[in-house]
């Protein structure tokens, strides 16, 4: 929805300061408008920042997001996979429509996006990190992102499409292209290629090397050069994704010992679909095929030293590059995002990565700051999905959209007001096979191959309890089938060809 801007600010309050206090000005004034930084992580779980309970690794910087602005509580991801979150939160569309619905599907070339609202309000914009919306390439190579294809990112030198690379060298000699480096590390190993590209082994990153932190470089220089306009910028870390290796002092932060197992890791009677992931993603390539191998606990534990690690390694460079929005006199003019394409079930329900119907892999951690216009400490409670992201900054900046956004703006949530706010996030898995909703009271998860799902959000945080066949709650599975089907409906989802004939 766009809002105008005397709309938008009688909801503010008295929290917000006016804006000659403020001091800058909304498109079309004469002050300059704010800079906007967006920062998503690849798989990154809310329960490893600090803003959301977690002890470890330890997220100051990241956290300092949240304090200084707003922390939502319920956020959640349309689907738990790479490349569709990421488009939803790029277009305001869910994934059939946006129509990268799955990894390895390319966005629509006539998509509208982050870039284009920024571009559009005469923003400069650029992008660093994996993008993962450009379709298929060669995985074991980056596929950086050409003009016909930037999506509106101006700047796009360092954009790529997938991979997860944990070594970098600039300006190689031996192995040029046409960004003038050398990444390593898709997977643990390299495998040795015909055309002469580098064959390595490795458990960490060499020093200095890790590509962590030279996207925050890129970040940084992008930040400092001179400019006239205001910025919206892209950082995507493509961390703590697996594999799970990180260069030290991270790789060797965390102890194995120490690395406690998720209540739920020995799990039995698993509904059928987690069942098969379990046993699809079950360690084959440590030697692992059997869920009460004993070395599970070992793998688990070393695993999550290095997850853990990964996350620290990108609190440290968020701290970079906020330092140098405050060493430049930017920070109080800058609106700041950070969250993730999606979580990592690391171990509970037996299970790892992502995917499918449980809570871990949808809930993510969402935090928002725009000093002088979101309050301090502010929280909001409401469920709140990454489709409603564009709308959202569109309604925060007044900036004028394609109007074919399907996500909702949640501007007014953040400053207390939840009008007439329907408080559901829906799921819509990448094969759509599966379909749900989130309510702040509970998950309905349904499966076209059986073993839907319903948990109690307030009493069963595990998800231990599948209430779906229970008599108890009939009507709340018949009204949160309904509201599923009626979203479906609404959106023309594909999964309604199975949702009609519950």
């Amino acid at each position: 929805m766009n809002i105008s801007r005397r709309a938008f600010m009688g909801t503010v309050g008295a929290a917000v300061l006016s804006e000659a206090a403020f001091g800058r000005d909304f498109p079309g004034g004469t002050r300059k408008q704010p800079n906007v930084l967006f920062i998503i992580t690849d798989q990154q779980s809310f329960w490893t920042l600090g803003q959301y309970g977690g002890q470890l690794p330890g997220t100051p910087n990241i956290d300092s997001i949240g304090r200084r602005g707003a922390t939502f509580r319920n956020f959640f991801v349309t689907s738990a996979v790479c490349t569709p979150s990421r488009g939803c939160y790029m277009t305001g569309r869910f994934p059939h429509a946006h129509g990268a619905y799955h990894n390895g599907l390319p966005l629509n070339p006539d998509e509208f996006t982050l870039g284009h609202l920024f571009e559009n309000a005469g923003y400069e914009t650029g992008y660093a990190g994996k993008w993962h919306l450009d379709g298929k390439n060669d995985p074991t190579w980056p596929d950086w992102i050409p003009d016909s294809r930037s999506f509106g990112f101006q700047d796009h030198q360092w954009m790529y499409n997938q991979g997860h690379w944990k070594r970098i060298i600039e300006r190689p000699t031996e192995w040029p292209d046409n960004r003038s480096v050398a990444m390593f590390g898709s997977q643990p190993y390299i495998s040795p290629r015909p055309d002469g590209r580098p064959d390595e082994e490795y458990d960490v990153a060499k020093p200095g090397e890790y590509f962590t932190n030279w996207l925050a470089d890129k970040a940084i220089e992008f930040i400092e050069r001179p400019r006239q306009k205001s910025f919206f910028y892209v950082l995507s870390f493509p961390d703590p994704h697996q594999p799970y290796s990180v260069e030290d002092p991270y790789a060797s932060m965390f102890a194995p010992k120490d690395m406690k197992l998720p209540v739920t890791f020995h799990q039995k009677n698993l509904p059928a679909w987690a069942a098969e992931k379990q046993k699809k993603e079950d360690l084959p390539s440590e030697g692992v095929t059997c869920p009460d191998d004993p070395r599970r606990e070992e793998i688990f534990r070393k695993r999550k030293t290095q997850y853990l690690g990964e996350v620290k390694c990108i609190d440290d460079n968020v701290g970079r590059v906020l330092k140098t929005l405050s060493d430049r006199g930017l920070l109080q003019n800058t609106m700041i995002i950070f969250c993730s394409d999606h979580g990592d079930y690391m171990g509970e329900h037996g299970i790892y990565y992502k995917n499918n119907l449980y809570e871990p892999a949808h809930h993510v951690g969402m935090m928002m700051c725009w000093p002088g216009r979101i309050a301090p400490g502010t929280n909001v409670n409401q469920c709140v999905a990454n489709v409603d992201l564009l709308p959202t900054l569109a309604g925060l900046l007044s900036l004028t959209t394609s109007g074919r956004e399907q996500g909702r703006d949640a501007s007014a949530l953040l400053h207390g007001d939840a009008g007439n706010w329907e408080d559901v996030a829906f799921i819509h898995k990448d094969d759509f096979s599966q379909s749900g909703i989130f309510t702040e009271s509970w998950e309905l998860g349904l499966a076209r191959d059986g073993d839907s799902v319903l948990f109690d959000r307030k009493n069963d945080l595990l998800q231990i309890h599948n209430l779906y066949h229970e008599p108890a709650h009939a009507a709340v599975v018949k009204e949160l089938t309904a509201r599923t089907i009626q979203h479906n409906r609404k959106v023309n989802c594909p999964a309604l060809t199975w949702l009609e004939k519950l």
